[in-house]
């Protein structure tokens, strides 16, 4: 264990209004892309809109679609965020007061986690103690901390150590009654872990796709985003060489992913070691292409509306659980409208209105956060 290498501060010392906009173009999705893709589906499913549909929703178990793609990149987010975040700390502050930041942000963010699935109104037995939001502070904490403790070059043994770790335990450890090795849905060991270990409410009947062991390669998830956060964070580097590395590590980890699928499976749900590299791959490009159009080529307008998003994201998450946006939208455009819509122009516009309504709604309720400049961090 070492002292890390924080990167100094850019010259321009400003924000990155590319990462705001792509954190906000995945919570675009975060609250509304599947319930898009669902009503999808009742339309015709051929042509751009059998594509969209399928797109926007989740494979069944082993594969990948773009609205698989979402959660992996906001983990990586929050990767390049903890560059910038801790950086500023530790020069500040020092790195023990970096560390407390981390360990309260984390139980903070955890504790959001438990109250956004209903906390233990319903009694103790309905607590989900792994969610979305726990797995994004468990990542958040446990990189944040590595990231404080830990040189590049030790990250990297630790993202490759918890990437081979995983596949290991997942490829050697025999399941009872099914053996090692075996990936499918409940036969697998992160499924089993679960069903023996985590207690109270499982999503997924006896497990979770937040569950226990998968944790760990969600964390390598994080890490990606680190490795981005340096190089962005980088003032040695100038902005075009910064998004050629970011494509080429991109495709490099996509197809390493895929080569790796074929002894490991990708799969979202146990948060495989080849769809990390998958998707971190695909988080890279993403990265890549918004940093370049807005803040290299300074294309950045037609972005604002991510960027309003971006700068909100666990205070619209929350609230979309409180306040769902598709059932405000449907007080307006279900109904009467809803219903000519499905039988005038076609069957399945209507849901697809509502939901598009429900993303509109949440946009414009984060306009008006930006107008007042309320910015609500954990």
């Amino acid at each position: 264990m070492t002292t890390p290498n924080v990167p100094p501060a850019p010259a321009t010392g400003g924000r990155l209004t590319s990462l705001d906009a792509l954190r906000g173009f995945i919570m675009l999705w975060i609250m509304g892309g599947d319930s898009i893709g669902h009503a999808l589906t009742k339309m015709e499913p051929t042509g751009l809109v059998g594509l969209l549909s399928t797109q926007l929703n989740h494979v069944d178990w082993e594969g990948f679609r773009f609205y698989d793609l979402i959660f992996p990149t906001f983990v990586f987010i929050i990767g390049i965020s903890i560059v910038y975040s801790l950086a500023r700390t530790v020069e500040r502050e020092g790195r023990g007061a970096a560390v407390q930041r981390v360990l309260r942000r984390t139980v903070l963010l955890y504790g959001l986690g438990i109250l956004y699935y209903g906390g233990w109104d319903q009694g103790w037995g309905h607590v989900r103690l792994l969610g979305v939001l726990q797995r994004l502070a468990l990542c958040y904490g446990a990189a944040a901390l590595l990231f404080l403790f830990f040189r590049p070059r030790g990250l990297v043994f630790w993202c490759a150590g918890l990437l081979l770790g995983y596949w290991a335990l997942m490829a050697l450890v025999p399941v009872p009654e099914f053996g090692a090795g075996n990936y499918a849905e409940g036969k697998n060991l992160a499924n089993w872990i679960d069903a023996q270990y985590l207690p109270l409410r499982k999503w997924d009947g006896d497990h979770d796709p937040e569950g226990l062991l998968s944790t760990l390669p969600a964390i390598a998830s994080c890490l990606l985003g680190v490795f981005a956060g340096l190089l962005m964070r980088d003032p040695r580097s100038t902005p075009n060489r910064k998004t050629l590395i970011l494509v080429g590590a991109g495709i490099a980890s996509i197809a390493l992913g895929w080569v790796w699928s074929l002894q490991f499976p990708v799969i979202k749900k146990i948060w495989t070691s080849s769809y990390v590299l998958v998707a971190g791959g695909w988080s890279a490009l993403l990265l890549a292409w918004f940093y370049w159009v807005i803040d290299v080529r300074g294309w950045a307008l037609w972005a604002r509306p991510m960027v309003w998003i971006g700068l909100n994201p666990i205070l619209i998450y929350m609230l979309g659980s409180f306040l769902p946006f598709d059932e405000a939208a449907a007080r307006v455009l279900g109904g009467p409208v809803e219903a000519f819509l499905n039988e005038s122009v076609t069957a399945g516009l209507g849901e697809v209105a509502i939901s598009v309504g429900g993303i509109l709604l949440a946009i414009g309720i984060c306009w008006f956060l930006d107008r007042r400049k309320i910015y609500v961090r954990v």
